[in-house]
């Protein structure tokens, strides 16, 4: 796990690795309709967006998981890319010369390597997606996104460019029973 305290509060690192200025809670209480989204969203998922440390702690938790993501998506991209396009160079200059038999055992054994693949992948990021802990997070920086727009809305003083987080399939459902990550503590020199 990346250091938590690393950054200053208030800063986070958005997706593409930019350490951004969290909004405080203070610009979205000035804003009825921000401040009644942060109050209804979050009783619904159990955060309370208007404090900015509980806000600071999910955005950090969800960057982690973005960037785990972010490796096992470079990880597929490989064999996905040699084994699906490296395989159409391979076929115009080799298999379209060859025989008919081996011209259906290329594309047979293609397709399955592919498939073999994306089902290694799969197995390996479903202990990721049936992660409750994690969808949550994701919920929840969905929902503060959420909130973000409608200060911006409302005329507060926001980067137009704020971070986007993506409209996840897994970030619809917030899980009550799933436990929440506690935030560390920072180590203090004896």
């Amino acid at each position: 796990m990346d250091d938590y305290h690393a950054l200053d509060f208030g800063q986070f690192v958005d997706d593409q690795g930019t350490a951004r200025e969290m909004v405080p809670s203070s610009v979205i209480a000035v804003v009825p309709a921000a401040k009644a989204a942060a109050e209804r969203f979050g009783s619904e998922v159990r955060l309370d967006f208007l404090d900015d440390r509980a806000v600071h702690w999910m955005l950090f938790q969800r960057r982690e998981e973005t960037a785990k993501a972010g490796l096992q998506g470079c990880l597929l991209a490989i064999p996905v890319f040699i084994l699906g396009f490296g395989a159409w160079p391979f076929w115009d200059l080799v298999a379209s010369q060859r025989s008919q038999q081996f011209q259906i055992a290329f594309i047979v054994v293609d397709a399955l390597l592919l498939s073999v693949v994306s089902a290694l992948l799969f197995l390996w990021r479903l202990r990721d997606l049936r992660d409750k802990a994690l969808r949550n997070t994701r919920c929840r920086a969905r929902l503060y996104r959420k909130i973000i727009g409608i200060a911006r809305q409302g005329g507060a003083d926001i980067p137009r460019l704020y971070p986007y987080y993506g409209m996840y399939a897994t970030s619809r459902k917030f899980f009550p029973e799933a436990p929440d990550r506690p935030i560390p503590q920072r180590d203090q020199a004896p």
